[in-house]
Parts: structure tokens; sequence; C-alpha cells
């Protein structure tokens, strides 16, 4: 049976990097929004001729479509999928429960990682990227050995992203209470809900994730 999770948070909350984490360690598969529909759009499937309509004529792809792309994933089979961006609204979270009903699956486990707003500040303002590996560093908390090379896979290719300041923070941060945070509560109700510290060490986080995992049948 496979295991679905998510992992709800902030941007700059820490998602990406245990995803990564899980991924390694579990087994599991990384639903990221983003990479489905770069791959839908390349891959000349009905689903991706749909999706390169769509964004070349720069519109915003509907959540049809990206329940149509998770179902696709979710037929594959596998040890379970972490939902990466997705749900980002209540309408988008209860057609992810149609949809899992729907094919016999579950969302077995929702992680809130929970963070302070001004700590995130901090974290986000010194973040950068590998961009071939994607492994995240940090100017103070994690900086590479080597200046300037990924300590993973030795590229030079380190970036920052553009929206990475305390400015575009906060509008993110804005986004997001108001459209995202809603689903903490969308999922306490449900009863698969649990909180973890998001600012703590990147191991402890990790630690904190997979004692909830282990209460997963499967895993336990």
């Amino acid at each position: 049976m496979a295991i679905n999770i998510i992992l709800l948070g902030p941007p700059g909350a820490g998602k990406g990097t245990q995803a990564r984490r899980l991924i390694e360690e579990r087994g599991l598969v990384q639903l990221s929004t983003g990479d489905m529909l770069r791959e839908a759009r390349s891959s000349g499937t009905e689903m991706g001729k749909r999706v390169a309509e769509v964004m070349d004529r720069g519109e915003l792809v509907t959540d049809e479509i990206v329940i149509g792309l998770i179902r696709e994933k979710l037929g594959q089979g596998g040890n379970g999928f972490i939902f990466d961006g997705f749900p980002r609204t209540l309408a988008q979270a209860d057609a992810l429960q149609a949809l899992m009903a729907e094919m016999g699956q579950r969302v077995d486990a929702v992680i809130e990682m929970r963070v302070d707003d001004a700590a995130l500040v901090a974290r986000i303002s010194g973040r950068f990227t590998c961009g071939n590996c994607g492994e995240v560093y940090h100017d103070a908390t994690k900086p590479t050995a080597k200046p300037g090379v990924c300590d993973v896979c030795g590229s030079t290719d380190l970036r920052r992203r553009a929206d990475d300041n305390a400015e575009s923070l906060k509008t993110r941060l804005m986004e997001y209470y108001k459209k995202t945070s809603p689903l903490i509560g969308y999922y306490y109700v449900k009863g698969n809900l649990t909180p973890v510290d998001g600012l703590a060490q990147i191991d402890v986080v990790g630690a904190q994730i997979g004692k909830v995992l282990d209460k997963i049948p499967r895993w336990s």
C-alpha cells in the first residue's frame, strides 16, 4: 500500500529539504506541481498537449489539469508520494480528497512545519541552492565547504532566488496565510495533521517527521 503525505508550511519552512530526505530514506516520490507541469509539457501525451496550450497562452493551469496529472502519477504505483505545492487552497484539498477516494488511496499524514516569521526572514535572506542537484545552503547556517562549489555534486551553478529577500517574503507569506494556512484547520479536523518545529536543525526536523511516519501501519 502506498503512503501519501503532505508537507505544509510557509515559504522557506524547509519543505523541499525534508522532501529530499524522504525520497532518499523512504523511497517516496515527490510530486511537485511545477515539475509535473514541465514534464507533462514535454511528454507529448494528450494531457501534456493541454498543459502546453494553456501555458503557451500565458494562462494559469487549472486545478482540473493538475488533478489529472496527479491521477496519472498515483496510477503508476510505488512506495508513495510527497505532495509539494499542492494543495494550496481548500478547493484543491477537496479535489485531492475526492481523487484519493476514487483511487482507493488516502492522505496518511499531513506535516505542518511551524516557523516564526521573523526567524524565517533571516533564514530566507541567506538561502541559496545548487542549480544542478537542488541542494539547499545558507550563508550563516549551512555554507558550502568550498566557496562557490556544491558539496553534493561539485557543481558551481549556485543560485539565489530573486524573491529571497525580506520584502518579497512578506508578500509570499501574505499569500500563504490567505490561501494555504486554512488547510491547517482542514486537516486538523480530519485527524491527520501533526505539527513539527520547522526551525529546528535539519536532522531534528527529519527525526520529528520520521516519528510521525513510523506510526503509519506500513512502517510501524
